[in-house]
C-alpha cells in the first residue's frame, strides 16, 4: 500500500485549503493568498529523493507559478486603483484571464507544463492535472469572460494537445498533453455551463486516477516499459479500454463530457468551432491507440533495471475504478431516458 509520512499529509491538507480559499473568497487579495498557499504547499510535495529530476521541476513550477503570480498580483493592484474597471472592461477580463491560463498550463502558456510533469511522481502528476486546475479554471468561470481569447486559448490547446504527444515515447509527456487537450475543452465547456465544466472534471479525474495507478504498478515510465510479462493480459485490456476512454470514444464513459458539450454547443450555434475541436481532437486517438496496441499486442521479457516488485495498490481498486470509467455510460443514458 501506498504510505504518506506525515508532513506530504499536512502539506496536502493545506494545498486542499488553499484551492478551497481561493474558490471561496469574495475579494481579489483573499483570492490571490489562497493560490499562493496552494503554490507553496505543493512544491514540498513535488520533491522527493527516489527521483532525481523533482528538484528540477519543482524549481520550473515555482518560476512559472510565481510569474503569473506577480502578474496576477499587479492586475489586481491596478483594478484596486481604478475601481469597478475589470468588471466592466472586457480588456481586464481578458488580462486576468492570462496568468490564471499560464497557472494552468493553457495554450498558449503551456511549454513548461510537459516538462515539469516529466521530472514528477505519478501522484504528483495525478495531482498536477487534476486538483490544481479547480482552482483557476474556478477564478475563471466566476468571470464569465465572453471574449475570443477565450476561443483561441481553447481551440489552440486542443490543437497543440493533439498535435504535441505525437511523436512521445514518455508517458508522462502523452499524459500531459492529453491534459492540456482537456483543458481546451473544459476552458471551451466554462463559457457555457459552470455544472458541464465541473462534470468533465470529474470524469477526466475518474479516468486520470484510474491510468495513473496503472503506470505506478508496472512503472511504465516509458512507451517500451509498458510491454510488461504475458501473465497480465487482462491489466493489458483495462489499460487500452481506459486510453480509449480517456480519447472519448464511444461507449465508454470519457464519451459523457464531450456528448453534453458538443449537444450544448450545437445548440448555441457555435458548430464550426465544435467541428474543428471535434477532428482535432481524433488526433489523441491516434497516440492512445498507438500506447494501448503496443502494450496488448506485444510480450517482453522483465528488463533488468525494472525488476519485478509488489502491487502499490490493490487489484481491486483498479478494477473497481476502470469498471466505473467502461461502464457508467450505458446507465447514465438509461437515466437520461427515465427521466
Amino acid at each position: 500500500m501506498l504510505i504518506m509520512n506525515p508532513s506530504k499529509i499536512s502539506f496536502m491538507l493545506m494545498m486542499m485549503l488553499g484551492t478551497l480559499i481561493s474558490i471561496m473568497s469574495n475579494s481579489w487579495p483573499a483570492t490571490w493568498i489562497g493560490l499562493e498557499i496552494n503554490l507553496l504547499s505543493f512544491i514540498p510535495l513535488m520533491y522527493t529523493k527516489k527521483n532525481i529530476f523533482s528538484s528540477e521541476a519543482s524549481m520550473k513550477y515555482f518560476i512559472i507559478q510565481a510569474l503569473a503570480s506577480s502578474l496576477m498580483l499587479i492586475i489586481i493592484i491596478l483594478s484596486t486603483m481604478i475601481p469597478n474597471l475589470i468588471y466592466n472592461n472586457s480588456l481586464m477580463q481578458s488580462m486576468t484571464a492570462i496568468p490564471l491560463m499560464m497557472k494552468m498550463g493553457a495554450a498558449p502558456f503551456h511549454m513548461w507544463f510537459p516538462t515539469v510533469m516529466e521530472g514528477l511522481s505519478w501522484m504528483n502528476c495525478l495531482i498536477l492535472m487534476t486538483w490544481q486546475k479547480i482552482a483557476p479554471m474556478t477564478i475563471m468561470s466566476y468571470l464569465n469572460i465572453q471574449s475570443w481569447l477565450i476561443y483561441m486559448t481553447s481551440i489552440m490547446s486542443v490543437m497543440i494537445g493533439s498535435i504535441g504527444g505525437l511523436n512521445q515515447t514518455s508517458t508522462r509527456k502523452i499524459m500531459a498533453y492529453s491534459s492540456i487537450n482537456h483543458m481546451g475543452w473544459m476552458i471551451l465547456t466554462m463559457m457555457m455551463s459552470e455544472m458541464l465544466w465541473q462534470i468533465y472534471l470529474t470524469v477526466y479525474s475518474i479516468i486520470s486516477l484510474t491510468l495513473m495507478i496503472i503506470f505506478m504498478n508496472f512503472s511504465g515510465n516509458q512507451m517500451n516499459q509498458l510491454m510488461f510479462k504475458s501473465k497480465s493480459p487482462i491489466m493489458k485490456a483495462i489499460l487500452l479500454m481506459n486510453l480509449l476512454s480517456l480519447g472519448g470514444l464511444p461507449p465508454f464513459l470519457g464519451f459523457l463530457p464531450k456528448w453534453l458539450v458538443i449537444q450544448l454547443t450545437i445548440q448555441q450555434n457555435s458548430v464550426a468551432i465544435i467541428l474543428m475541436m471535434v477532428l482535432t481532437t481524433l488526433i489523441t486517438l491516434f497516440y492512445y491507440i498507438q500506447l494501448g496496441m503496443t502494450t496488448f499486442m506485444m510480450n517482453s521479457n522483465q528488463m533488468k533495471w525494472n525488476h519485478q516488485k509488489k502491487m502499490i495498490i490493490n487489484h481491486n481498486i483498479i478494477m473497481t475504478l476502470s469498471m466505473i470509467s467502461l461502464f457508467s455510460l450505458p446507465l447514465y443514458s438509461i437515466l437520461f431516458l427515465i427521466l
